[in-house]
């Protein structure tokens, strides 16, 4: 092959790469023709994969080579023979270890992943401070892959941002489309922007969760940028590693996908920290107070001292605001009380009786809060807790809830709970309850409560949206 052939394939997620012609177009995703691993040679049978080539350098294979994804190759290189097998991945127990590594480095734990699994990874990227991850692969001085996800509603910011990430590695980023079809069903008969209205589960469904579907069938593992500090209701359990409990790789079937999280007990600013020491690129939205990125019509900065996953679906419940892309991380009984308010959760056997037990807190019976609804001039305003005494982020907030309401004793400002799990929670949600806990402030001389929307719940927050509002 000419220097000029090589070239011409050039642009890959590792270094000297070159792979025949008949296999420029396998990629993320993408079907493996069998005929073509006619020449393969296994131990034992496993599913198709992705072609690669033999880097003799390393003695190990560099990534396969997805059409406008290769490195660049030198025509040297052209004289290497490629060598086509299937991997196989030795029986490894996971959550084991996950426990192993559960004091790791990132930098350990990307470097385990990538030894692990070879060709049959790759790194999601979302072009947000995720990019960490691509540092920390390229410091493993091991091949790796990136995809990710282009939902066609991204910043232009993240654009170019995608661009530079692109030539800071010498990579090209395999991009997972939403299919045509399903998007334009969507806004012909909803509109551009049905999820102000109904929420962003559906829209997220069809232009981020199905690629991502897609992508995953494609590999054995994937890396997230997930960290238990991003959204404290869906993410606080997060292990370092584990068997993906919702998407399928290209074994097929429950536990064929197994899913790193490098940095998942890394605090956000140790992120940056890092960022800022490796002089790696960031998005330039990040300059302008965006924390977490993801669609532009789904995103916006954030304030100073709110939590950064408040800048996304603002307008929707703070504990359900996930894409759908995670949501095996979230534990099945946190998922009946805040994914979408569909379930009722059993109270577990060592949940207390009640909480907020004290006089500066008003028990509402039902009569209570349906008189406390329907007055249009009320005497005082009032700040009611929507709550389940078994829920573990209404037990979290109980100190702060009391505290605050001895505070208020004597401003004119009535402090309430309801219980408004079990049968009273069809009624709570027509008060706007979506997941435990939520907080409403029914003002003086209005009739519409005003729902409490951040996660952070400490007296001081607490007491900063009631004087806003007072």
């Amino acid at each position: 092959m000419s220097s000029a052939a090589a070239a011409a394939m050039s642009g890959s997620l590792s270094s000297q790469a070159l792979i025949p012609r008949e296999f420029a177009g396998l990629q993320i995703g993408s079907i493996r023709p069998r005929e073509l691993l006619s020449r393969a040679s296994v131990a034992r049978r496993t599913p198709l994969r992705p072609l690669c080539v033999f880097d003799p350098a390393r003695k190990s294979h560099s990534s396969p080579v997805p059409p406008v994804a290769v490195s660049a190759a030198s025509s040297e290189a052209a004289s290497l023979v490629s060598v086509v097998e299937t991997s196989v991945v030795e029986e490894v127990d996971f959550e084991k270890l996950a426990g192993e590594l559960e004091g790791a480095s990132p930098l350990e734990i990307m470097d385990k992943a990538l030894e692990i699994f070879g060709n049959d990874i790759a790194i999601a990227f979302s072009g947000a401070e995720d990019v960490a991850l691509i540092e920390y692969a390229r410091l493993t001085g091991r091949p790796f892959r990136v995809f990710s996800l282009d939902t066609g509603r991204l910043n232009p910011e993240t654009y170019r941002f995608f661009d530079e990430v692109e030539k800071r590695y010498n990579i090209r980023i395999e991009y997972m489309f939403p299919d045509a079809v399903e998007v334009q069903a969507l806004v012909r008969s909803k509109g551009l922007f049905s999820f102000y209205e109904d929420g962003h589960q559906e829209c997220c469904r069809v232009r981020k969760v199905r690629p991502l579907r897609r992508a995953l069938r494609g590999l054995r593992a994937w890396i997230t940028g997930q960290r238990k500090d991003q959204s404290p209701g869906t993410r606080a359990s997060v292990p370092v590693v584990q068997v993906d409990p919702s998407f399928e790789g290209m074994e097929g079937g429950a536990g064929s996908l197994v899913k790193w999280n490098p940095v998942a007990n890394v605090d956000g600013r140790d992120i940056w920290n890092f960022l800022r020491t490796m002089a790696v690129p960031v998005n330039s939205l990040h300059s302008q107070g965006y924390v977490s990125i993801g669609c532009e019509p789904c995103t916006r900065p954030v304030l100073p001292g709110q939590h950064e996953r408040e800048g996304r679906w603002w307008w929707e419940d703070a504990k359900a605001k996930e894409c759908g892309l995670h949501k095996g991380n979230i534990k099945q009984d946190e998922a009946l009380q805040s994914s979408n308010g569909n379930g009722t959760a059993a109270a577990p056997a060592d949940a207390p009786v009640d909480i907020f037990n004290t006089q500066a807190v008003v028990p509402l019976s039902r009569p209570g809060i349906e008189n406390l609804v329907r007055l249009e001039n009320r005497k005082e305003p009032w700040l009611v807790v929507l709550y389940a005494p078994w829920c573990r982020f209404c037990q979290g907030m109980e100190e702060s809830f009391t505290e605050l309401a001895e505070k208020l004793q004597g401003s004119g400002i009535k402090v309430a709970k309801f219980r408004a799990d079990g049968d009273e929670r069809p009624f709570a949600e027509e008060l706007g309850l979506v997941s435990f806990p939520t907080i409403l402030f029914f003002p003086k001389h209005t009739s519409k409560p005003i729902k409490y929307p951040s996660e952070q719940r400490d007296v001081d927050s607490l007491l900063a949206f009631v004087n806003a509002l007072r």
